[in-house]
């Protein structure tokens, strides 16, 4: 399967998806997201998974009895998410931000949209044409988890910074209340590098496993 990325902050994973996909399935799900549990919902939901990488989210969704739908830009990471996790029910698709074209011309509404390491590869267009398109998947009572980073851009990376705030305000634009935040050191022990987790609901019903 060959998909062009159609996602310009792909730029310097392609050429490095094999040490990639290694270094995202050296840590667990629950050792990622342990601060956000509490808002992914109860199975059986419907999750869209936006650059899904190597597929370790996905794959721990659908162990959990989710529906799921992995979305990757970079045709390396994504065959290399379905040649790890090839053996569960999860759904690829090679889409990308801001646009997410191809996932929203499948006309789906999702009870989460899992965002891990992506938003700062978006400039300052790029996030509100980004926060609009996923504002749009959302089911009702949906909810969207994501994470920030901060800290120095790799060599050969497009990366910027950005803040919680501006992140909070962008989303409350597009009818997207905060119902998480907090901040915590790297998963991968980089002292350099700081992470802003997030979980933003939409306007109707109750977040999470409540």
């Amino acid at each position: 399967m060959t998909i062009a990325p159609t996602w310009s902050g792909a730029q310097g994973y392609a050429e490095n998806a094999d040490a990639l996909a290694e270094q995202y399935e050296s840590v667990t799900f629950e050792e990622v997201h342990r601060d956000t549990l509490h808002l992914i919902p109860l199975p059986p939901a419907r999750i869209v998974d936006i650059g899904a990488g190597s597929g370790r989210d996905a794959a721990a969704l659908a162990r959990m009895g989710h529906a799921v739908l992995a979305v990757e830009p970079t045709p390396e990471l994504l065959l290399h998410g379905q040649r790890i996790h090839g053996d569960l029910p999860i759904e690829w698709l090679g889409d990308g931000l801001p646009e997410l074209s191809r996932v929203r011309a499948c006309g789906e509404r999702f009870d989460a949209v899992l965002l891990t390491a992506v938003w700062m590869h978006l400039d300052a267009r790029e996030r509100a044409v980004a926060m609009e398109a996923i504002a749009g998947l959302l089911a009702p009572s949906g909810v969207v988890v994501m994470s920030l980073r901060h800290g120095p851009v790799p060599a050969g990376r497009r990366m910027y910074e950005v803040g919680a705030d501006e992140t909070i305000a962008l989303a409350a634009g597009r009818g997207l209340r905060v119902v998480h935040r907090s901040e915590r050191d790297d998963m991968l022990g980089r002292p350099e590098v700081r992470w802003t987790s997030l979980g933003l609901a939409a306007p109707g019903g109750e977040v999470g496993r409540g």
